[in-house]
């Protein structure tokens, strides 16, 4: 029997109330008072950077704050990215056993597969790329990420419908070594749209909507059904907007933290994403790790996952950090789709061997 999921579309709001909608979302179906959801979602112009991300880092906010572009912090890690009402948001929000897929790769791969299969019902090559894009001929229609909260998961996409690139390059800042290892000049080459790729064929949105919802139903073994929004979804949504994700506090939370003089910064990219560390060291010898913040645009899953290995490596003399990772990682369930536990290893390790650049 196919599971039953419930279809929802929230329209065009505001940034920050779109993801404080997201988070009522994964509450109220924790407490089970919804069932799994399908969401459609878009959004204004809008700079929207990843839950662990440095925001003057990967935002231009002078040209944002000139432009009318939001700025916005997920709850979901992953990259920056831009959006406006050009670009069609989705996401699935259910129980881990609905699908009967444990592992959140595994989980990213089935539901990119069937995001892809809809899309080609488009008349496009649609095909996921490991590890949670959606590309045609190589270049990227949909990006998407997710994480596990407790039994629930969220996991997110868009689909690029059409966009001014010259928008998007502009309100981020694309990091040129992200370019250069995909050999591309420019960001705007690494992305196409639905737009450029069918031209006056371009279907509606509700024509979009339907492919993917019959691509979720096919590749995932689900029954969408259209569903209402509940009021208690959307005051809860008010809540969090209001307390926190609304607030400038919680978009700036990781905001350049490399200015202190006596941080040291140090990073690692791997084929899963860019970690960045920050840290500062104390004691006479400098050998203790009196603090270290971890940003970047990987994927791992419980959301305070990040936080937690930060507190857990504070107060740890620097020839025990690698132990002290090691045993973070195999003392909780995490799960990891895009970096690994020596990812993080390798980021620390070059923040604390800059000190001797610091020093001399």
């Amino acid at each position: 029997m196919e599971k039953e999921f419930r279809i929802i579309d929230t329209g065009v709001r505001e940034g920050r109330a779109n993801i404080a909608f997201d988070a009522a979302l994964i509450e109220e179906r924790q407490a089970e008072r919804v069932p799994d959801t399908i969401r459609f979602l878009r959004f204004p112009p809008t700079a929207l950077i990843g839950r662990h991300q440095d925001l003057s880092r990967e935002v231009d906010l002078e040209y944002c704050n000139a432009n009318g572009v939001g700025t916005v912090r997920r709850i979901t890690g992953g990259g920056a990215i831009y959006l406006d009402e050009g670009q069609l948001g989705w996401e699935l929000v259910f129980h881990r056993s609905s699908l009967g897929i444990a592992a959140l790769p595994d989980i990213a791969r089935e539901i990119c597969n069937a995001a892809a299969m809809g899309l080609s019902e488009l008349g496009i090559d649609a095909k996921f790329r490991p590890r949670n894009d959606i590309e045609v001929d190589g270049r990227k229609i949909s990006g998407t990420g997710g994480f596990f909260d407790g039994d629930i998961l969220i996991y997110q996409g868009t689909v690029l419908v059409d966009m001014n690139p010259e928008h998007m390059v502009r309100a981020l800042k694309i990091p040129e070594k992200k370019l250069a290892k995909r050999n591309l000049d420019s960001a705007a080459e690494r992305v196409t749209t639905l737009k450029q790729l069918l031209g006056n064929a371009l279907p509606d949105l509700d024509t979009i909507k339907e492919v993917l919802i019959k691509g979720f139903s096919d590749g995932l073994g689900i029954n969408g059904v259209p569903g209402e929004i509940t009021d208690g979804e959307e005051e809860l949504a008010k809540h969090y907007f209001a307390e926190e994700i609304g607030t400038d506090d919680f978009v700036a939370e990781i905001d350049d933290p490399a200015s202190d003089s006596e941080v040291l910064v140090g990073s690692h990219t791997s084929s899963g994403g860019t970690i960045d560390s920050f840290v500062k060291l104390e004691g006479p010898t400098r050998k203790i790790l009196q603090r270290v913040l971890i940003s970047g645009d990987f994927f791992v899953t419980p959301p305070r996952t990040v936080f937690d290995l930060e507190a857990h490596i504070a107060g740890t003399r620097i020839d025990d950090v690698d132990h002290a990772i090691d045993t973070f990682f195999a003392e909780n369930d995490v799960g990891m789709l895009s970096v690994l536990p020596g990812d993080f290893k390798a980021s620390i390790a070059q923040a604390i061997h800059s000190r001797g650049e610091q020093d001399g």
